[in-house]
């Protein structure tokens, strides 16, 4: 029998019934994904069709949306004067079905205010700097920022990489939840005390630090290594230390730790570091962090709806930010 010249329905494309659950569907896409991801050996076109057939139903007002107004068959004639849209429709022009979305999928729920210490941290700083009694009325002056002291310049890069980051994880699905800036309860000065970033999905419960060290980054001996960092840094070392400090209150295991690091400073741009407690230990440039999240850890069981909600109530208890 020669091919159908129809494209290929989004639930034809996921591998589903129409009929399946929203949590065949969500566990569909996820499959899918990882099968057809370019870098596990897939199509780019088949890893662009999964990603289109998740927004045509990937919730159940877009879902209910596409059923009504774009199926293969239909029971009823349409009339002359009212030509019926199709999937093959869309598939012809993607940009114009857009358009007429009324909608955007529902995206992760963030909590908490990514880079908010390091910003207030860094004004403070660079009044004291200034000098007492100076006005600081353009903090953010490109000259006085690259004559401010590093240490200073360092507060501000990171709280720039803390927002782009934000900025990346709020675009994962619903099913993901995010924390900024969570205190720890670990003595020290407010870096040492708090986690730049959880996440916590399908895929796992991951800590990201976000950092930007301004240099090249090499990793030796399952930590990351440069001039850049300051005398003593380990900064996958401290994050593990802040990492146990919640999971033991939380009663939580995290399947993987990153450092997430900007793009070209690394010779890879996702490379394992080694273990800080039995965890794996990631460096990951951030144009692969979301690819990161949503494939997870290579290895790590994913979890179970059940353990998702459990491990979610356990850390909204527990979770205070800085």
């Amino acid at each position: 029998m020669p091919d159908s010249p129809s494209p290929a329905s989004p639930y034809e494309v996921l591998g589903v019934p129409t009929g399946a659950s929203m949590e065949d569907l969500r566990r569909a896409y996820r499959r899918r994904l990882r099968e057809t991801h370019p870098d596990t050996g897939g199509e780019a076109v088949e890893f662009h069709a999964v990603q289109v057939a998740w927004r045509l139903i990937g919730t159940p007002d877009d879902r209910a949306s596409f059923d009504a107004s774009f199926t293969r068959t239909s029971t009823t004639a349409p009339s002359a004067s009212t030509p019926q849209a199709s999937w093959a429709d869309f598939a012809a022009a993607p940009d114009d079905f857009s358009r007429r979305q009324p909608e955007p999928a529902p995206t992760a729920r963030s909590y908490g205010h990514p880079g908010g210490w390091n910003r207030q941290e860094y004004f403070e700083l660079m009044r004291e700097w200034v000098g007492r009694g100076s006005q600081l009325q353009h903090p953010y002056d490109a000259g006085l920022v690259r004559s401010a002291p590093r240490e200073i310049r360092h507060l501000l890069a990171d709280a720039i990489a803390e927002e782009d980051t934000a900025r990346t994880l709020s675009q994962l699905d619903i099913a993901y939840t995010v924390w900024h800036d969570v205190h720890t309860d670990l003595p020290g000065p407010g870096p040492d005390q708090k986690l730049d970033h959880i996440v916590l999905g399908p895929t796992g419960l991951f800590a990201f630090l976000s950092e930007d060290w301004g240099g090249a980054l090499q990793i030796r001996k399952g930590e990351i290594v440069s001039d850049m960092l300051s005398l003593g840094e380990r900064p996958m070392n401290s994050l593990g230390k802040r990492v146990r400090s919640l999971a033991r209150s939380a009663r939580v295991k995290f399947s993987a730790l990153g450092v997430i690091v900007p793009d070209g400073s690394t010779a890879d741009s996702l490379a394992a570091v080694g273990r800080e407690k039995g965890i794996p230990t990631v460096i990951i440039q951030k144009s692969r962090l979301a690819e990161f999240v949503e494939m997870g850890m290579a290895g790590e069981t994913r979890l179970s709806a059940d353990d998702l909600f459990a491990a979610r109530d356990r850390l909204q208890q527990v979770i205070r930010f800085i």
